[in-house]
């Protein structure tokens, strides 16, 4: 159960919760692994049991059955409080002390896990920064003294503060207004790329599953319907929930996830290439390369990586067209034909 780089991964293995009174589990059988280094979305209708789920991961619930495995060890036999000193954990409400400064907020995780002063020296005043949030001026802040979302950054900075390899973050936007929810997202990228935590994120926000998700998780009734990456559940969605849920008939919605590289024309080749010699990265969107064909007037683009010499093909509007057009060979056609 070790990620490539060999940093911890976690396996969900028929895990359970089924409560006394309930008529039907809270989460049911529900078997999946999550890759090390990657930001993997939780989605699905309301009592889906999305935050059931994230919260067995700290053993905030207790599951009835099912192994739960970080770096191939069974949690589920280990200590419970020990577990949640190694995972950080972020939610709606922040639920920062109201009477302690802000660098205190963000030294308390680490305090409870035992870390020396010397080592807490400077930790507050370098997550600060991480988030965002510069230290001089936000340090000896009181929570009733920031805005949402710099609460939210704090938060984020407190659950981060003992290192914890495993990240859970249960709908952590969700109360923020869309301009400072988009900003969030945008800095959890930022963070994200910078520290490569394995994050287990639970959203009611398809969108913001697409947008941030390496690896989207569909629960529907307690049960898992679909988990891929968002490239696959729009391209591939395993049944007309999914395809609801995501939107993968969107057009819009198409062009704004799928990469060029699913748009490849087969009909035009190095040989026949037309010659406006313009170029775009193999993970740029549909709409991207469908606004630049438009700005620019190019017949195609080549589709080059980095660090090659030769394009691995061509992205033409018809190419595109072809891919995101229902009934006639786009995703939601190709997923009712498999």
């Amino acid at each position: 159960m070790i990620g490539l780089d060999g940093v911890a991964m976690i396996a969900f293995r028929n895990v359970s919760k089924r409560y006394a009174h309930g008529a039907r589990a809270a989460v049911d059988g529900v078997s999946f692994d999550v890759r090390a280094g990657s930001l993997c979305m939780i989605v699905g209708t309301s009592g889906s049991g999305k935050t059931t789920l994230l919260r067995i991961v700290n053993r905030l619930i207790e599951p009835t059955g099912g192994e739960l495995l970080i770096n191939g060890r069974n949690v589920l036999r280990e200590d419970p409080i020990a577990l949640r000193r190694r995972i950080g954990y972020v939610i709606q409400q922040v639920g920062l002390f109201p009477h302690m400064t802000v660098a205190e907020n963000v030294r308390v995780t680490a305090e409870i896990a035992g870390w020396t002063r010397r080592r807490l020296e400077g930790r507050a005043d370098e997550l600060l920064t991480l988030v965002g949030l510069a230290p001089a001026e936000y340090r000896h802040r009181y929570p009733r003294q920031l805005s949402g979302g710099e609460q939210q950054r704090v938060g984020i900075a407190r659950a981060l503060a003992a290192d914890p390899e495993i990240l859970l973050m249960d709908e952590p936007f969700g109360a923020l207004d869309a301009i400072t929810r988009d900003r969030m997202q945008q800095e959890l990228l930022r963070i994200q790329r910078s520290l490569r935590k394995t994050i287990l994120f639970v959203t009611h926000d398809v969108e913001e599953a697409l947008r941030l998700g390496d690896q989207i998780v569909v629960l529907s009734g307690g049960r898992l319907v679909q988990t891929g990456s968002p490239v696959e559940l729009l391209a591939h969605p395993a049944d007309d929930f999914v395809r609801q849920l995501v939107g993968a008939d969107s057009a819009v919605r198409q062009l704004e996830h799928l990469p060029v590289s699913a748009a490849l024309d087969p009909h035009v080749t190095w040989a026949a290439a037309p010659g406006d010699g313009l170029r775009v990265l193999p993970d740029s969107t549909l709409l991207d390369a469908m606004l630049r064909l438009l700005d620019t007037g190019a017949r195609a683009l080549a589709v080059q990586p980095p660090a090659s010499s030769a394009p691995v093909g061509y992205v033409t509007p018809a190419s595109i067209i072809r891919l995101i057009a229902p009934g006639r060979g786009g995703p939601a056609a190709r997923a009712g034909h498999r």
